[in-house]
């Protein structure tokens, strides 16, 4: 595999006569706020179809069409600072000044040199734009930004947006959108851009931080990704042993927390634990089905809250996977509408943001994106994607991402560790049984 090679680089912006909302600001919320000190999210498609100029116009024309149903991801962020009491406030301006649009090659590399292997090759980041960029430096950079690259016998479109603008589900509404309007289709779902605040909210909302503060968060040292796939036939495997484990008929165990425990009791297998010691799995919860009254489905930003479940390694591993999903189950089933509303006001309270080192690293696991999330739909005129990759940013030890795999109730888990933990997963005799090989 050789190195990625840049062809051009364009700002596309939404057609003109859509642009009748420079004016418009965004403010934003506790669930997009946090985000600020991090990375951006990155996803991207592989697709085994090699790619003529004309589909490169097609796609930028098309791209086009979409940002003027999205004008967030043609804007920018601003970040004012107020200097009688050293606050910041920050909100998107929706000013049309344009996406980020890179088309590149990596004329050495396959499909199959992405497809094959069980850890995910180096170059997979490279085609990815704005790779170490934070959320906060949006002031400048493109809120979003797209890298279509040319491999031998096919293409990968890497996505790369700000997460203070968005969350996973949005990210991918987005995706959806653009690929059915490069079909010639209709939007299939507008997106609500109003951002949700209680009534009696002073916005915008101050930050205790400057930009010189937000910019301290430090990079990581990548560590390797090795993706572990688990076909229908698996999860339901685990499903029903999670669910005859728990021993309740009140709650169920879903096919996520059961893979989920599966993979948190091997990881501290690996790592030879003392039973003693803390361990965590961090998870975010979509809160749009859990308000009362629900926020729209096409809610188009953050809806989502950071938690996390703790226990002792010991009590891990002497569980089993049905008691695990459990404490998952719990955890999660306690975000009412008034467990959301006690931690929004918490935060307005004591704003915080989140760092990847807090999440991730040491004894924690945390898991992103989600098996619910329409992947393999994205056609843009030539057929499905193949596989779908994250990209570099918030990859840190620990790290997990979750995706819909390309055969009907697969999952795809991608996990970020040191080598030798991951090498000792893929020789776990008990966590092996439930992958396919």
């Amino acid at each position: 595999m050789g190195s990625v090679s840049v062809v051009s680089t364009t700002t596309i912006q939404a057609p003109s006569h859509h642009n009748n909302s420079s004016t418009h600001k965004i403010d934003l919320t506790p669930w997009d706020l946090p985000f600020l000190q991090v990375e951006t999210i990155q996803k991207g498609l592989l697709f085994h179809h090699t790619i003529h100029p004309n589909q490169i116009n097609h796609l930028k024309h098309t791209l086009s069409s979409t940002l003027s149903f999205f004008p967030p991801l043609a804007g920018r962020l601003v970040i004012t600072h107020h200097k009688d009491n050293n606050n910041a406030s920050c909100f998107i301006i929706c000013n049309n000044l344009g996406a980020l649009f890179v088309h590149a090659t990596a004329q050495n590399t396959t499909v199959a040199d992405i497809l094959q292997p069980n850890y995910v090759p180096p170059v997979v980041h490279s085609f990815f734009p704005l790779n170490g960029v934070k959320n906060c430096e949006s002031t400048s950079q493109p809120i979003l930004a797209i890298q279509v690259t040319e491999l031998l016998d096919g293409v990968f479109i890497g996505f790369t947006i700000n997460h203070v603008v968005s969350d996973g589900k949005s990210f991918w509404h987005f995706v959806n959108s653009w690929s059915q309007i490069s079909k010639g289709h209709k939007i299939a779902k507008l997106p609500s851009l109003k951002r949700w605040f209680p009534n009696d909210i002073e916005l915008p909302i101050k930050l205790p931080f400057t930009t010189t503060e937000l910019l301290k968060e430090p990079s990581f040292n990548k560590l390797p990704e090795r993706i572990f796939h688990f076909t229908k036939e698996k999860i339901a495997e685990l499903k029903s042993k999670a669910n005859a484990e728990a021993e309740t008929e009140k709650i169920k165990i879903s096919s996520l927390q059961a893979v989920l425990s599966h993979v948190w009791r091997c990881v501290i297998r690996c790592k030879r634990l003392d039973p003693q010691e803390e361990v965590r799995y961090v998870l975010l919860i979509g809160v749009r089905p859990r308000m009362v009254p629900q926020l729209e489905e096409e809610y188009f930003g953050n809806a989502a809250l950071v938690c996390g479940v703790t226990m002792k390694a010991g009590e891990v591993q002497e569980s089993g996977i049905g008691n695990v999903a459990m404490e998952m189950n719990k955890m999660i089933s306690l975000h009412s509408d008034e467990k959301i509303m006690e931690s929004y006001e918490c935060w307005l309270r004591t704003p915080r943001l989140l760092t990847i080192g807090g999440m991730t690293g040491g004894n924690s696991l945390a898991t992103s994106s989600s098996p619910r999330f329409d992947v393999y739909g994205n056609d843009f005129g030539w057929g499905k994607p193949v596989a779908v990759r994250s990209g570099g940013a918030n990859k840190n030890n620990g790290k997990i991402s979750v995706f819909v795999g390309a055969d009907e109730g697969s999952m795809d888990i991608e996990v970020c560790l040191p080598f030798e933990i991951l090498e000792a997963m893929g020789n776990d005799t008990e966590f092996m049984l439930a992958i396919s090989k």
